[in-house]
């Protein structure tokens, strides 16, 4: 298994996760239900109609709590109540374009919603493994053909990427003014562009795609020549899954960890959009449209060596497998039929597959 996760590990395991009911959160309440845990979430109603956490019916596999991630005494009462003893947090304002829109809101949410987080997380008696996911943006970009890694300066460019270096830096603080000498092990996940089946958010590669292929569109790309370390959910998930664990048995394992994909799957806006074209078929096709002046980085590539070094991680799945499980799932939506069982299928091919 590529992803060193003990499966039986999370069975009954009191799991926290925050912004459960965004597209990244579903998918990881999905695999934690389906491996046992005893799962609560915390976040805002589902941000897009329709959306994945409904579609799977995970209200009824999890606890789920409305709440906003900036009510720090609202969010205490969760953790009292629940206990947990793994916090993953999730939580954000997580759309760059939406970023220059609403500054203000993405750094609260961002900035603030870790900060009550970590608050939490310092004010609860039984945790012992906290993982903040922020996201490859964090880095200084200085546009570098090789990867970045964990010790390379951080300060994104843009408010989200910014928001998200400050996310960094403010757990790194409570690590170093509260942490060090109790037994909570405290770790960040600065991940890829993930992409899978059940994304329906605006300005996204995939939604665009399955947009346009669904009304039988061309494709618009903005910047169809970015460089993005693109991996399927499954790959990131079971790698926060991996940390959390092994920090929860071992807290010497606690630090932060790039997680993303080999090199060779490394690739433009554009061949991420060929492949989904020759995946889909149907003639679908794409264009390039600039749409603004907005700044976005044209190469963005992270080196996961240490993830790979400290626990022997690798990616599993190419990017052409990838996106292959993104049009079953799709077609599968599209056409009435159980996502449950394609998510149930794709995990097991991840977890037991070649």
């Amino acid at each position: 298994m590529g992803q060193m996760v003990d499966i039986n590990f999370y069975r009954n395991k009191r799991v926290l996760v925050t912004g459960h009911t965004g597209f990244k959160g579903a998918w990881l309440c999905y695999i934690l239900s389906y491996l046992g845990a005893n799962v609560t979430g915390y976040a805002l109603k589902p941000p897009t109609d329709p959306n994945l956490f409904t579609i799977c019916n995970l209200d009824k596999k999890i606890s789920s709590i409305i709440g906003d991630i900036r009510d720090h005494d609202k969010l205490q009462e969760v953790f009292y109540h629940f206990n947990p003893e793994i916090v993953i947090h999730m939580a954000a304002q997580p759309i760059v374009r939406e970023s220059y829109k609403n500054p203000h809101y993405t750094y609260e949410v961002n900035l603030m919603g870790t900060v009550n987080t970590l608050d939490c997380v310092r004010n609860t008696n039984n945790v012992k493994s906290f993982l903040n996911v922020t996201t490859d943006k964090v880095y200084y970009n200085y546009e570098w053909e090789r990867g970045y890694i964990e010790a390379d300066t951080l300060g994104g460019f843009d408010p989200y990427s910014s928001s998200k270096s400050c996310s960094e830096l403010v757990t790194q603080s409570y690590i170093n003014s509260f942490f060090n000498d109790s037994n909570i092990a405290v770790s960040t996940a600065r991940s890829g562009n993930v992409i899978a089946g059940g994304d329906f958010a605006a300005h996204r590669i995939i939604p665009d795609c399955v947009k346009a292929a669904i009304n039988s569109e061309i494709i618009m790309l903005r910047n169809p020549n970015s460089t993005r370390p693109y991996q399927h959910v499954l790959e990131t998930l079971f790698a926060y899954l991996m940390i959390a664990q092994k920090q929860y048995e071992d807290k010497k394992y606690a630090s932060c960890y790039n997680i993303g994909p080999d090199d060779c799957d490394c690739i433009s806006t554009g061949e991420l959009t060929d492949l989904f074209c020759k995946a889909w078929g149907d003639s679908l096709r794409w264009e390039s449209k600039h749409e603004d002046n907005l700044h976005e980085a044209g190469l963005l590539k992270l080196d996961c060596s240490k993830l790979k070094a400290v626990f022997g991680w690798k990616p599993k799945w190419h990017i052409d497998k990838t996106v292959d499980m993104i049009v079953e799932w799709t077609k599968a939506y599209y056409s009435n039929e159980s996502v449950s069982d394609v998510m149930d299928k794709q995990i097991d091919d991840f977890l037991y597959g070649m």
